[in-house]
Parts: C-alpha cells; structure tokens; sequence
C-alpha cells in the first residue's frame, strides 16, 4: 500500500493523508487503574463505536444506576468480569483514527493473572501503564513495567489516570513521574514517556480538554500516531518460514498445471523477486522468481505480509522450512536457553516431553534444567527445581531436531515461541529465546 494516499474532494486533489501503519499496543496497569474504561474513552471519542453497541452499554449502565455511559463496557465482555467489574482475560479490541490502525489489547490488572499480561505483551509494540493519581506507583505498576521491558516493548507510556480525583494537580503528577523515574533508572528502563489523564472525563486523551492547561505535551492519541512502526527501528534480516506448499495441480489453467508456490508470512526483512536465499535445514540456495499476493506477482514483499514465494529451482521444500538471506542465517538451536513463561496450572516436569513451536516447525522437547526463577517484583534470581502458573524463569530445553532462531532481543518474530503438552495439544508455556 501506498503510505501517501491522495485524497479527492468534489474534483479536487486535497492534501494527501498519510498512513501510519498498523499500531499494536498494550494497556496494563494495577486493578481498578481504568484500563478498560481507557480503550473505551479511545474507542468512543474517535467515533469506532458502532450504534447498537453504544444502544447495549448506554443501557446497561442505565441498570446499573449510573449517570453516564460505563464505557469499561466496551471491553470487560465476560460476564464474570463484569460482575467483578474487574478484567480477568486479555481484550483486544481494534479502532482506525483514518491516519493510523490500531489493535489495543487490555491486560488483566490482577498478579494471578500475570500469564494474560506476558501474552497481551509478546506482540505488543507500545505499552501504556496507567498508574491511579490517588495511589501513584504500585507494586503491580512496577511488576507490569519490568515484564513489559523484560518482553522487549520498545516504547513505555505512563498514564497517569484519574486526575480528575486529584483536582488535577500537576504536583500529584511531577510526584508520581519522579517515583516511576526512580524505580525505572534502576531496572534499566530508559524509553518512557508520562501524560496525565481522565479516562472517565476524556482529558489528554484524544481531545485536550480544558483542566490540564498545565501540561503542554502530547495527548495520548497524538503519542500512539507518532509511535514508529514495527520493524522499522532498526534493519532486521529475511526470516520466512514455509506454512503451506501450494500445488493447484487440479486446475484447468495450463499456466498452473506446474505451479508450486511456498506460502508463509514474512516474519522479518524483505524479500523481492531476483533475491538470492537459502533454505533451511537443508542450507540449499536458490533465487526468488516471483511474489505472489492475491494471485497477483507484487514483486516484492515486506515484514507483516502473507504472501506466495515461486522459485527459480526445484527443491524439496515443505512446511517448517525457512527462507533466509544468504549472509545473515539464524543459529541452528538443539540446546535452547531461553526465558520462560508457565502458563499451565500443572508445573513444567522434567520428566516429561513437550513440543516446542517456534514460527512454523514443530519439535519435541525436554526441559534440561531451570537456571533460575525471576522475581519479577525485585528481578532477584531464584533457584528453583519446578515452575509453577505465572512463574517466569531462564531455562534450557533439550530438542530432538533443531530450530533456527534469532535472540529474541534482536528479533521479536523470530525469537519467539509457545511450549505444548502432547497429551491434550494445550499451549502450557511462552518463550524468549536469549
């Protein structure tokens, strides 16, 4: 796509809209921090709420004897949350500003629900951490901060929310942001920017509004605009790994009779027709003769796309496989150190033998041993001899055929990947590879 569109108005050019690309971000924070009454406030002030969903909330709060429209609604879907009026699961919910896509993902508050949040974070390219203007930084504050640091989030904005409880006094806020500032030069957390709001009011949030003339920064919307693509900070290599080997040999179209295209995702980098790559495991080269996209040959294709790759050569090539630049292969992993997140209610067994999927290839697995467990309230290394739900810890797993992986600090895509138990095909583990 085009990243400058011109726009037509009544036969005329008008300036051109530019498009920022897609945004995924995460919201985190302690309970009751007002996350979700946050993405409700983005949603409705940037016009993405359909009419009979606004009629449903609009109602509901009415039952619930409120004044105004509980715009938490929007996100807080399961019944049981809303009960609680806490959020137990992770939401996403996805808004267009014309400018910019977005899809938000709202993080449970609660410590039990750590799991959800490493989840919410693992594709996240922005994180904001509201704090509560009456309780400034708590421990689960701090607790999401280092996970979304340790998770490699780029960008951290901290919100402080409710200001409209406060008065909105710009000495509660310069406190809170030397608090945070404090704990986060210690935990080596550098790239943070903080705003105060009112999610329930609307205040810094898309639109200004007139109680914080104090602050002269950015709204919140004007942050998440601005925010860098995915990608786009620093080069990344080609990592394309095959999901499906396309042979329409059925058709009637003599010009598909020979067809044999390798469909994936491109994970990271870019590759385009006359590219020389390498496929691995069986290190073979070959060059790229066209991109497919839609049954159309787009020539080239970039991070993020699904797309069609036809080759020059004939090379046994099947799902699991990966398409890589010839000067820049990823490491070829049997003995995988890696940080872990236990997602599972029962504990990760050494005894016993999972599968690991990291992008497309599934392989069998053991767990070698756990080199610590992480506090992730002090980041202080623990031993440990078993990990239990929301325990996150550097590990070493055994493989019974390689993998090839980039650290997961240099390539979030490509150093990324779950643990499964075989025996009922559940995802009971998320992995960073170091």
């Amino acid at each position: 796509m085009d990243p400058v569109a011109p726009a037509i108005t009544q036969g005329k050019t008008a300036a051109p809209v530019v498009d920022h690309g897609l945004l995924r971000f995460l919201t985190c924070g302690s309970v009751d921090d007002g996350k979700s009454t946050l993405i409700g406030r983005l949603l409705y002030d940037t016009r993405a709420i359909l009419a009979d969903t606004l009629s449903a909330i609009e109602k509901t709060s009415q039952k619930r004897g409120l004044d105004s429209v509980d715009l938490s609604l929007l996100t807080d879907g399961l019944q049981a949350e809303r009960e609680q009026g806490i959020t137990i699961d992770v939401a996403y919910r996805y808004f267009s500003t014309g400018t910019r896509k977005y899809i938000i993902a709202d993080a449970p508050g609660h410590e039990q629900y750590t799991r959800n949040m490493v989840t919410a974070a693992s594709t996240a390219d922005l994180a904001v951490i509201l704090a509560d203007a009456r309780k400034g930084v708590l421990t689960q504050t701090r607790r999401h901060s280092i996970i979304a640091h340790l998770l490699g989030i780029p960008h951290l904005v901290v919100a402080v929310n409710k200001m409209d409880l406060v008065d909105y006094s710009q000495e509660v806020f310069a406190g809170i942001m030397a608090d945070y500032l404090a704990f986060a030069r210690r935990r080596g957390i550098d790239d943070v920017h903080f705003i105060p709001i009112s999610a329930l009011e609307g205040d810094m949030v898309v639109e200004r509004g007139e109680k914080l003339g104090w602050y002269l920064g950015p709204t919140l919307i004007e942050i998440l605009e601005a925010a860098p693509l995915a990608h786009s900070e620093h080069a990344e290599p080609l990592r394309f790994p095959v999901q499906y080997v396309c042979r329409p040999q059925a058709s009637a179209d003599p010009e598909l009779h020979d067809y044999r295209g390798f469909m994936g995702q491109v994970e990271s980098g870019a590759i385009q027709a006359g590219d020389a790559v390498v496929v691995l495991p069986s290190a073979q080269k070959t060059r790229v003769r066209a991109v497919h996209l839609g049954g159309r040959n787009i020539g080239k294709a970039i991070a993020g796309q699904s797309v069609t790759l036809l080759l020059d050569d004939e090379i046994d090539i099947s799902r699991g496989d990966m398409f890589v630049a010839p000067d820049a292969a990823p490491a070829a992993q049997k003995q995988l150190q890696a940080i872990l997140c236990w997602l599972a209610e029962t504990p990760l067994d050494a005894a016993r033998n999972y599968l690991i999927r990291h992008a497309t290839r599934e392989v069998r697995a053991r767990l070698a041993h756990i080199t610590h467990r992480l506090d992730v309230n002090t980041l202080e290394r623990l031993p440990a001899e078993k990990l239990a739900m929301n325990d996150i810890a550097r590990v070493e797993f055994k493989l019974a055929q390689p993998i090839f992986t980039d650290p997961y600090a240099q390539n979030r895509n490509n150093g990324a990947f779950i643990v499964i138990d075989p025996s009922n095909n559940n995802t009971v583990g998320a992995g960073m590879v170091v």
